[in-house]
């Protein structure tokens, strides 16, 4: 059996990058700082399983940033990236370009457009990433369909545990 994406490694701080920000700006990932972060990558504007979980995340967003920083990216242009915040009114910071080499230091399924009308570009499938401030990454939840998300309030509550009992890192014997 051959895999396509390594598995991404817990307990280890992932690869520093630097993400840009739909409506300017730049959000570093993995460096070092005071808060957890939780990124969510998401398979892009032509999804709309995608857009029903980030619709969730939007509407208990308050919930999560009272916790830790939320980052959203994907492979998508900026172009495609304002619309779909205009469109939905996302109040989360929308990162996009994310690139192939990320997709896969981050341990994602890359898949290529079933047609033009889907994308023209690779893009990643779903993940969901919990760093601790220092970069390390804590908890992983990767799918390689559109179909597979985590439960929202599962996740935050999941999160909150771990942070408020600084729980260590599972799934590294």
């Amino acid at each position: 059996m051959t895999s396509h994406a390594s598995k991404p490694r817990v307990g280890v701080a992932i690869d520093e990058f630097t993400l840009p920000v739909a409506g300017g700006g730049e959000i570093e990932i993995g460096k070092t700082k005071e808060r957890w972060t939780m990124l969510f990558v998401y398979r892009g504007k032509h999804c709309p399983r995608c857009k029903r979980f980030l619709n969730k995340l939007n509407a208990v967003l308050d919930s999560w940033t009272a916790e830790m920083d939320v980052i959203v990216a994907s492979a998508d242009t900026e172009e495609k990236a304002l619309a779909d915040k205009a469109e939905f009114g996302w109040n989360f910071d929308l990162c996009y370009g994310l690139t192939v080499d990320q997709m896969r230091s981050l341990g994602l399924y890359v898949s290529e457009p079933l047609s033009e009308a889907e994308t023209t570009d690779l893009f990643s499938e779903p993940g969901a990433f919990g760093l601790r401030p220092d970069g390390t990454l804590m908890l992983v939840d990767i799918s390689n369909g559109p179909a597979a998300r985590p439960d929202l309030e599962e996740l935050l509550d999941g999160m909150i545990f771990n942070i408020t009992n600084n729980r260590p890192i599972r799934g590294t014997a």
